[in-house]
């Protein structure tokens, strides 16, 4: 090369360092990070805890009706019914409770509240009435029935935790509002007196594990509300010495505290239940000997549509059915704390605590005992155990953190924007078959 054509050229120019180019549209990159952020802007949306908490408790309800026909078949043919009675009466209550928690979730919050004293009432003097000789039922040995005619029976029990969730969030959202809830007297009282009134009418019948359940609502108010350390640990404190006492003289519950952890059934098969639950846990495998061969409830397996059908389903489905369960439980847990955590209405934020806490609480305590972690309670898996009684005021639960997480203000902005546009009409435009939006013409014009 000559000088010349060399200076023509002239110096080369310096090339650009390599850069990644952004997507374009702000759209997430690639790979694990792409997806975890994908993932986290989905978990964050305005709808997502409305989803998890309708979506959950449908899909809860749905499979508790299939095992509860499962496990419900042999009980009822050894009683002489027909194979699909529990069954037809669970799916009874299933219907009614979709009623409830359909017209739970369209009612205004002003409306929940004006709920609150009535079925505090209506639960108390049912609750009277379960102690008049004629009238109240015993079941298993606890007196907490009412007859309602032919096969249906109520308890009247289960209706008193929704009462004292809806009461004991318009309370304490009242006293709020006046700001006395810094004071220790407006903290506790009427609060602690009428959650005590709740909790003797049902130990009258000797139900503990319901009222192991109204404690832990109580417990959750109280927290909710800001409880003082002292005065929380004073209360549980108090709870736990009221529950030991109530344990040491009653034989029967000693007896199923000393089944936690049971391998063998005992003398006398004092820990036959426990201890044929964790045998159908295992016998299952990890997926389950199939829909409708579990060996256990031929007999084996007391109750086994009703407390223990947790353990039927491990024995049926395996264990992912019951970490699909409990996958459920947890989201609809996670989902009504995220309600409670957001809002900025202190009632709401009360409720949606306190009906988090009943569910999350009882389906641990039912948990807990089929896994022999805990003492047999004889609470039911809620939405998923036979038991209309506990279904109905369950499923209106569920319909009030449904109104809740749609009340959200970003939450309601969201389903605004996802009205369906099909057959909508709009003041001077028409859709069309294509995509975009034509003017409509004037009458006449060709």
């Amino acid at each position: 090369m000559t000088a010349r054509s060399a200076k023509a050229a002239g110096p080369r120019p310096a090339r650009r360092p390599s850069t990644v180019r952004k997507p374009r549209g702000g759209r997430t990159p690639g790979g694990p990070r792409g997806l975890h952020a994908r993932l986290r802007r989905a978990w964050d949306r305005p709808l997502t805890a409305y989803y998890l908490i309708l979506g959950g408790s449908l899909l809860i309800t749905v499979l508790g009706l299939v095992m509860v026909y499962s496990a419900s078949q042999i009980k009822a043919l050894q009683s002489g019914l027909a194979p699909t009675y529990f069954f037809r009466k669970q799916l009874l209550a299933a219907v009614l409770g979709g009623g409830l928690l359909l017209a739970a979730s369209r009612m205004p919050v002003r409306l929940h509240r004006g709920l609150a004293y009535p079925l505090l009432a209506v639960s108390v003097f049912l609750m009277c009435l379960v102690q008049i000789p004629g009238i109240g039922v015993a079941v298993n040995g606890n007196q907490n029935w009412i007859s309602l005619g032919g096969p249906f029976q109520m308890q009247p029990s289960e209706f008193a935790k929704l009462a004292l969730v809806l009461w004991g969030a318009d309370l304490l959202a009242r006293k709020q509002d006046k700001r006395l809830l810094v004071q220790w007297k407006h903290l506790l009282v009427p609060l602690i007196p009428v959650a005590f009134l709740l909790l003797g009418l049902i130990m009258l019948g000797g139900d503990m594990g319901t009222a192991i359940i109204l404690t832990a609502i109580l417990f959750g108010l109280l927290w909710l509300a800001g409880a003082p350390t002292r005065l929380f640990v004073g209360v549980l404190g108090a709870a736990t010495l009221i529950g030991a006492l109530l344990i040491k003289t009653s034989a029967n519950r000693m007896s199923r505290l000393a089944c936690i952890g049971a391998t063998d059934p005992g003398p006398g098969d004092q820990c036959w239940q426990a201890v044929h639950g964790i045998y159908a846990l295992a016998s299952g495998g990890f997926f389950g000997s199939g829909l409708g061969a579990s060996m256990e409830k031929w007999g084996e397996l007391p109750e086994p549509h009703t407390d223990f059908i947790f353990a039927i389903t491990g024995e049926e489905l395996g264990l992912a059915g019951t970490l699909s369960v409990l996958a459920l439980f947890a989201a609809l847990g996670y989902a009504g704390i995220r309600v409670a955590g957001r809002t900025e209405d202190p009632f709401v934020r009360y409720a949606a605590g306190g009906v988090t806490t009943w569910i999350t609480a009882q389906a641990v305590i039912n948990i807990g005992a089929v896994l022999g972690l805990l003492p047999i309670a004889g609470v039911p898996l809620p939405l998923f155990s036979y038991g209309g009684s506990a279904l109905l005021p369950t499923m209106f639960a569920i319909g009030l953190l449904i109104a809740f997480a749609r009340n959200e203000p970003a939450a309601r902005a969201a389903l605004a924007m996802r009205q369906p546009a099909f057959g909508r009409r709009q003041a001077g435009v028409r859709w069309k078959t294509m995509r975009r939006r034509v003017k409509k013409r004037p009458s006449g014009e060709r």
